[in-house]
Protein backbone atom coordinates (compact mmCIF):
# COMPACT_ATOMS: atom_id res chain seq x y z
CA UNK A 1 0.00 0.00 0.00
CA UNK A 2 1.62 3.55 -0.59
CA UNK A 3 2.28 6.12 1.60
CA UNK A 4 -0.24 8.05 0.36
CA UNK A 5 -3.01 5.26 1.03
CA UNK A 6 -1.82 4.63 4.69
CA UNK A 7 -2.10 8.40 5.52
CA UNK A 8 -5.52 8.55 3.98
CA UNK A 9 -6.92 5.41 6.30
CA UNK A 10 -5.62 6.99 9.27
CA UNK A 11 -8.96 8.82 10.47
CA UNK A 12 -10.80 5.67 9.35
CA UNK A 13 -8.30 3.94 11.87
CA UNK A 14 -9.05 6.68 14.46
CA UNK A 15 -12.68 6.71 14.32
CA UNK A 16 -12.56 3.25 14.12
CA UNK A 17 -10.64 2.49 17.64
CA UNK A 18 -13.06 5.17 19.26
CA UNK A 19 -16.27 4.05 18.11
CA UNK A 20 -15.27 0.75 19.18
CA UNK A 21 -14.33 1.92 23.14
CA UNK A 22 -17.67 3.41 22.82
CA UNK A 23 -19.77 0.36 21.64
CA UNK A 24 -17.79 -2.02 23.66
CA UNK A 25 -18.10 -0.27 27.03
CA UNK A 26 -21.86 0.22 26.30
CA UNK A 27 -22.24 -3.50 25.44
CA UNK A 28 -19.83 -4.46 28.26
CA UNK A 29 -22.32 -2.56 31.16
CA UNK A 30 -25.31 -4.40 29.39
CA UNK A 31 -23.80 -7.89 29.78
CA UNK A 32 -22.18 -7.03 33.35
CA UNK A 33 -25.99 -6.11 34.82
CA UNK A 34 -27.05 -9.13 32.81
CA UNK A 35 -24.05 -11.29 34.23
CA UNK A 36 -23.56 -10.33 37.97
CA UNK A 37 -26.83 -8.48 38.61
CA UNK A 38 -24.88 -5.89 39.20
CA UNK A 39 -24.91 -1.84 37.97
CA UNK A 40 -21.30 -1.63 37.65
CA UNK A 41 -18.27 -4.21 37.46
CA UNK A 42 -15.46 -4.22 40.38
CA UNK A 43 -12.50 -2.25 39.91
CA UNK A 44 -9.40 -3.60 40.41
CA UNK A 45 -8.55 -1.35 43.66
CA UNK A 46 -12.05 -1.84 45.36
CA UNK A 47 -11.39 -3.78 48.39
CA UNK A 48 -14.92 -5.34 48.28
CA UNK A 49 -14.81 -7.70 45.54
CA UNK A 50 -13.04 -10.87 45.58
CA UNK A 51 -9.82 -11.24 43.00
CA UNK A 52 -11.76 -14.41 40.92
CA UNK A 53 -14.80 -11.09 40.67
CA UNK A 54 -12.18 -8.64 38.97
CA UNK A 55 -10.27 -10.79 37.10
CA UNK A 56 -13.44 -12.39 35.48
CA UNK A 57 -15.05 -8.82 34.92
CA UNK A 58 -11.74 -7.37 33.18
CA UNK A 59 -11.01 -10.70 30.96
CA UNK A 60 -15.07 -10.36 29.40
CA UNK A 61 -14.58 -6.90 28.95
CA UNK A 62 -11.17 -7.13 27.33
CA UNK A 63 -12.34 -10.02 25.40
CA UNK A 64 -16.23 -7.48 24.38
CA UNK A 65 -13.30 -4.87 23.38
CA UNK A 66 -11.21 -6.81 21.25
CA UNK A 67 -14.41 -8.43 19.22
CA UNK A 68 -16.08 -5.15 18.95
CA UNK A 69 -12.41 -3.35 17.71
CA UNK A 70 -11.78 -6.38 15.17
CA UNK A 71 -15.66 -6.31 13.80
CA UNK A 72 -15.58 -2.61 13.22
CA UNK A 73 -11.66 -2.27 12.25
CA UNK A 74 -12.71 -4.80 9.11
CA UNK A 75 -15.94 -3.28 8.44
CA UNK A 76 -13.98 0.28 8.52
CA UNK A 77 -11.51 -1.82 6.13
CA UNK A 78 -13.86 -2.92 3.46
CA UNK A 79 -15.11 0.65 3.45
CA UNK A 80 -12.06 1.87 2.57
CA UNK A 81 -11.17 -0.86 0.23
CA UNK A 82 -14.78 0.34 -1.49
CA UNK A 83 -13.86 3.83 -1.75
CA UNK A 84 -10.34 3.78 -2.63
CA UNK A 85 -9.66 0.03 -4.42
CA UNK A 86 -6.80 -0.35 -2.20
CA UNK A 87 -6.70 -2.56 1.08
CA UNK A 88 -5.29 -1.36 3.68
CA UNK A 89 -3.89 -3.88 5.64
CA UNK A 90 -1.79 -4.79 2.82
Amino acid sequence: MSTAAKLAYRPFGLAGGILAGVVSGALFKQVWKRVAKEDDAPRALEGEYRMREVVLAAAIQGAIFAATKAAIDRAGARGFTKLTGTWPGD
